[in-house]
Order: structure tokens, then C-alpha cells, then sequence
């Protein structure tokens, strides 16, 4: 995630550069002193050459080339690939035909959160990759040190949550198979709270820095006292697509606290923990009435209209998530001739509301108005993915994926829990691409503002790579 200069003591600190956590280019053409050598580099030295040197450099030479680590990683991760789902699927199989989609159901519902958040880390790591590859300096938008995580950690860490979580699956499907169900339902109760130490974990290890600024940057959204700032926002925007990761995380730990993980009692624990919570809506709501917050405490500080415009679009999604609620609690001819219709014309408020604030607001897609007063369209020259086609397919999509969203907002819809996970999947593509374009938009403001920094002087990645001190050869 983003670094935060402030918790950040020097700009060498030794937690953001672990041993092979970075790689040190060299071209090593020049002989000149102070060239660093890359972790794994293979020398373009002879064997006659090698053999008898005293060189400190003779152990660095007999390395694997990058090129081999990376071909042997990949077959170790397809080898692991293959037996995740191998075990997986030869362990659903050996259940019974009448529990079977109910287990199923169950073990979906504990790992799905996190394989939705290890999903968004990796679409996070492909932003930044982007970014570092555009004009757009996303480290003065976020207010970033220049020891903020690049790419190459974050895929690093959506590396390691893709083998971990998969993994704690098929050990939950294998064991409860084999009849092991004690040990089968400590795998989803240990695997969260290691996920959760981690985060909080309080020494200077595993990006503490950029951990605390995430927990900190969550505790802002969550208590909006102070002046919101871009990432604030930013951060906030991306929750309220994780509304169904919030909403599972609930249902998971309340399972989990009442002693029902892998036990398949199903009615006993869809009574506590289920579609008839009033749990459920509330946890729905929660990163809505936060962004509604952040644009009230706006608007307190900026006087400024538009905000308030802001506010009411988050509003709109409140009467979607509550009304769809109201069906385990009303009658069914209730539900169906006034619930129901008010539940449609509120999802059709909140979709069109969204969708034009995307484009005119959080874009500024200016062109869009033209477009549709049938002129000749001509994109403004200072879009930076500048593609006609992207915008295009952008503001299309995102209409469709407004609409579909709705669908997750109701809980009444919830039974088919892979159409759920599509859709949830499906949002959180349209949050990534949005991305994208909100971040343009920021930057664009920046440099219209006079706030324009020469290209030359934003150190690129292998040069700060290069006149980094804190290396380790």
C-alpha cells in the first residue's frame, strides 16, 4: 500500500529494503568504482577466466541467472497450482452427494474475503506498475516518500497471499474429508488471525512502515475529525466495492465465534449468522456512511457545493441495502407489490447517480457532455492513456457494472453465492480500471494548478534503485 513520509525516520530505512527484497542493476561496462552487483547475476567471465580467482566475486558468479529462478519458481508455483486442486477436488469428492454443495457453500464463505482482497492487492500492484510506466507522478498525489512500495513489493505480497490462502483451503477440504473436523475448522480461525497479526504486528518488520500508514489511513476514514485527504478518500472509494468482502468477513467470525466452522449445521447456523442477520445490512452499509461522513467534514472545511451533491450520491445506496433487507422481515405480498418496487427504483437511483459522478465528476470527462449532443467528439489533449477506444469501453462498462452491483447490495439476493462472487469479481475490475482514471484526473488538476513537476527531475525506479546506499550485495 502507500508509504507514509512521516512514519518514515530516514529515507534509508532498513524495514523497506529487506535482503533480496530489492535487486541492484549493474552494467558492470565501465569498471568505475562504486557499481553495485545484482543479486543472482550471472558474469559474462569464462571458465578459464573463473577458475583459480581469488575474486570475491568467484561465489557471486557460480548464482543461477535470474531467467532460471524464474523459470523454477514458475513450475514450483504450477506444481503447487496443481495440487491445491487436485486435493481439493478429490476431497469434495469423497463426500456425499446431499452435503456436498453445502460444504462447499460454507468453505466458500470463510476464504472468499480473503481471496478478494489477495485479488485487489494484485490489480493494486498493476496500477502502480502503470503509473511508474506513465507520465503521472502517483507518489506526489498520495503525498509519498520516495521509499514508497513499488510494484515489485506489492506483487510480492499477492504472491505470498495467493499461496497462502488457497493453500489453507484445500488443507480445510482435506481434512474435513478425512474426518479430521477439529483440525479442519482451525484452518479458517488460525489463517485469520495470522492475517490479522501480521497487519498489526508492531516491529519493524514486514513494511511496518507502510502497515501503519494503512491502519492509519483506516482509523481516518473511520473517524473522519480531521481534514480529508486524498488518500482518505481515495481509500474509502475502494472499500465501498468491498462492501460483500465486509459483509462475508462478519458472517465468517460470527460462525467462527459460535463454534460453527465445519460443522454443516446449516439451518442452526444460517439462523445466527445468516441471511435473516440484521448484521447483514449494516456491515453492507458501513463504508457508505463513512464516504458520507468524509463529504460532511468537506464540505465543513471547503464551503463548497458540490461535496454535498457527493453526499447524497452515498446516500442513495442506504435505501438499497435496507430495503432489500426488509424481505425476511416483511410479508411476501408486502415485498412483493411495495418493498420490492421501492427496492427497484432505488437501485435505479443509486446506478444512474453513481455512474454520472464517475464520469463528470471523478473523471471529468468533460467530452461526455459532447458526445451526446451529437458534435464531433474530441477528447481533450491532455488525457494521458489517450486511446479514443479506452474511454469508450471505460464509460460503457462502468454503466453496465454500476447496474450489476446493485444486485451484491441486496441481501435478498445472496443464495447463489457464485453469481455473487462474479458479480463482486466484475466490481472490483470496474474499481481497478476507475483507478486509473481518477488518479489521471488528480494529476491533471495538479499540473493545470501550476503544480507541474519536470519530468526530469521524477527519479524513475531503477534510478533511485541505483543511488539507494542501503543495498544489500
Amino acid at each position: 500500500m502507500f508509504e507514509n513520509p512521516t512514519a518514515i525516520g530516514s529515507s534509508h530505512s532498513p524495514h523497506l529494503r529487506k535482503p533480496g527484497a530489492k535487486s541492484v542493476s549493474s552494467d558492470l561496462g565501465g569498471g568505475e568504482p562504486g557499481n553495485s552487483v545484482q543479486e543472482g547475476y550471472v558474469f559474462p567471465f569464462g571458465v578459464g577466466e573463473m577458475k583459480g580467482s581469488n575474486s570475491p566475486m568467484h561465489t557471486t558468479a557460480i548464482m543461477p541467472s535470474p531467467t532460471f529462478l524464474w523459470r523454477f519458481k514458475v513450475i514450483w508455483f504450477l506444481i503447487w497450482a496443481f495440487t491445491c486442486c487436485k486435493v481439493g477436488w478429490d476431497s469434495v469428492m469423497r463426500m456425499s452427494a446431499d452435503l456436498r454443495d453445502l460444504f462447499l457453500y460454507e468453505a466458500f464463505l470463510y476464504y472468499n474475503p480473503l481471496l478478494l482482497v489477495t485479488m485487489m492487492v494484485w490489480l493494486w500492484g498493476v496500477c502502480l506498475w502503470v503509473f511508474s510506466q506513465s507520465t503521472i507522478n502517483y507518489a506526489k498525489i498520495f503525498d509519498l516518500d520516495q521509499n514508497h512500495l513499488t510494484h515489485r513489493e506489492i506483487w510480492k505480497c499477492s504472491i505470498w497471499m495467493t499461496v497462502i490462502v488457497p493453500t489453507s483451503m484445500t488443507a480445510y477440504l482435506y481434512l474435513y474429508s478425512h474426518g479430521e473436523v477439529a483440525l479442519a475448522a482451525s484452518q479458517p480461525v488460525f489463517l485469520y488471525v495470522a492475517v490479522a497479526l501480521v497487519l498489526i504486528f508492531p516491529f519493524d518488520i514486514f513494511y511496518f512502515s507502510s502497515r501503519y500508514f494503512l491502519l492509519r489511513t483506516l482509523w481516518r476514514i473511520a473517524f473522519p475529525l480531521q481534514p480529508i485527504s486524498f488518500p482518505d478518500f481515495f481509500l474509502a472509494d475502494i472499500l465501498t466495492s468491498m462492501a460483500k468482502v465486509f459483509s462475508d468477513l462478519e458472517r465468517s467470525v460470527c460462525r467462527m465465534v459460535h463454534r460453527q466452522v465445519a460443522t454443516i449445521a446449516w439451518f442452526e447456523a444460517d439462523s445466527v449468522c445468516g441471511s435473516h442477520s440484521v448484521a447483514i445490512p449494516l456491515v453492507l452499509v458501513i463504508p457508505y456512511i463513512w464516504r458520507l461522513l468524509q463529504c460532511l467534514r468537506q464540505y465543513k472545511d471547503t464551503k463548497e457545493k458540490p461535496t454535498l451533491f457527493n453526499a447524497l450520491k452515498y446516500s442513495t445506496a442506504i435505501p438499497v441495502i435496507f430495503l432489500s433487507a426488509l424481505k425476511y422481515h416483511v410479508s411476501p405480498d408486502s415485498w412483493t407489490y411495495v418493498y420490492r418496487r421501492l427496492w427497484l427504483f432505488s437501485s435505479l437511483v443509486n446506478s444512474l447517480y453513481s455512474f454520472y459522478w464517475d464520469i463528470t465528476r471523478d473523471w471529468d470527462l468533460s467530452v461526455f457532455t459532447r458526445i451526446f449532443k451529437f458534435n464531433k467528439p474530441s477528447l481533450c489533449s491532455y488525457l494521458l492513456y489517450g486511446r479514443q477506444w479506452v474511454y469508450f469501453w471505460v464509460i460503457g462498462s462502468n454503466l453496465v457494472l454500476r447496474c450489476t452491483w446493485t444486485y451484491k447490495l441486496s441481501a435478498h439476493l445472496r443464495h447463489n453465492y457464485l453469481t455473487v462472487f462474479m458479480i463482486t469479481t466484475l466490481e472490483m475490475l470496474r474499481r481497478f480500471q476507475w483507478i486509473f482514471f481518477r488518479v489521471e484526473n488528480e494529476w491533471n488538476k495538479m499540473t493545470k494548478s501550476g503544480f507541474q513537476i519536470p519530468m526530469a527531475d521524477i527519479p524513475r525506479e531503477e534510478e533511485r534503485l541505483l543511488g539507494s546506499t542501503n543495498h544489500n550485495v
